[in-house]
């Protein structure tokens, strides 16, 4: 889940894996992968999703946004029109349009592992602050900066919000938002890891030190990998793109795996291959490559 801020842009070729099975399926996140800065689809991105799905490809979103930011692709959305979002936290159907989506599956992240994420994190980082993101509803604490560009549902300590009468105790948990104001993100990154250890899974997508704090195991890759083992697809067939540090395990995981050109380090290390930037369509320029290579 990223803010919107800008994002580097580069424009060297890209770089492709050495060997590669014909795939069965695209993985590709949005902010800062397939929607350029300014959170649009350009339409070569549009024609090369809709020549993938016609070629018999299958196309996945996979996200850190909350089911209700996935307006901004929901016209684009073919076949199946299932998303992965939340770090992997849910699975939606986005046939329905912006507001009438449906959650298939959750994979949510339990009260007790979340109020002890909070706990330690605030012992190993005085000063952060949190959000709670469930299946419909957004809290946060008072002092959480206003990042999202929405109004929260309630404001309370981060305990109250997730105590079992808390506001919102009827539905899941997907995900705990954990901002700090000074900390390089980075380092904050690390530091929950070791803190929270294996409470939870602690990711980031965000250009400032906000971390999002899902599920033991929860991550787009495992929630990748379940989507396809119900479709008969192996990882080898499947190609995924990313830019953060929360596309990591994705792009390990998937056969051919492409950093964007405005990658975080960590994410160019993982993956197989290199494209351009978002704002250069990078999605779309291997995706017409692969195609025009198809026997």
């Amino acid at each position: 889940m990223r803010e919107n801020g800008p994002v580097t842009s580069a424009t060297r070729q890209p770089e492709t894996p050495a060997a590669a099975v014909p795939p069965r399926l695209i993985a590709t996140d949005l902010d800062g992968t397939l929607l350029r800065d300014d959170k649009s689809v350009s339409p070569r991105t549009v024609a090369a999703l809709a020549a993938a799905e016609e070629a018999g490809i299958e196309v996945f979103f996979v996200t850190g946004r909350p089911a209700r930011w996935m307006d901004v692709v929901s016209d684009h959305v073919h076949g199946h029109g299932l998303a992965i979002c939340g770090n992997g936290a849910a699975v939606v159907d986005l046939h329905g349009g912006a507001g009438a989506h449906r959650f298939v599956k959750v994979r949510e992240l339990a009260r007790d592992n979340a109020l002890d994420a909070v706990r330690l994190l605030r012992d190993a980082a005085p000063g952060t602050v949190y959000a709670v993101e469930q299946t419909y509803g957004f809290y946060q604490e008072p002092d959480y900066p206003k990042l999202h560009m929405e109004i929260p549902d309630n404001l309370a300590p981060a305990e109250d919000l997730l105590a079992p009468d808390g506001p919102g105790a009827a539905e899941p948990v997907l995900k705990i938002l954990a901002y700090h104001p000074t900390l390089d993100p980075d380092g904050f990154l690390t530091t929950a890891r070791l803190a929270i250890g294996e409470r939870a899974n602690v990711t980031r997508s965000s250009p400032s030190a906000l971390l999002e704090i899902s599920g033991p195991g929860v991550s787009k890759a495992s929630t990748l990998a379940l989507c396809c083992a119900e479709r008969g697809i192996s990882h080898e067939e499947v190609v995924a793109f990313g830019d953060m540090p929360n596309d990591v395990e994705m792009l390990t995981w998937a056969g051919q795996s492409y950093a964007m050109g405005n990658a975080h380090p960590d994410v160019i290390a993982a993956a197989s291959g290199r494209t351009v930037a978002n704002n250069d369509d990078g999605v779309a320029v291997v995706i017409e490559r692969m195609l025009a290579q198809r026997p």
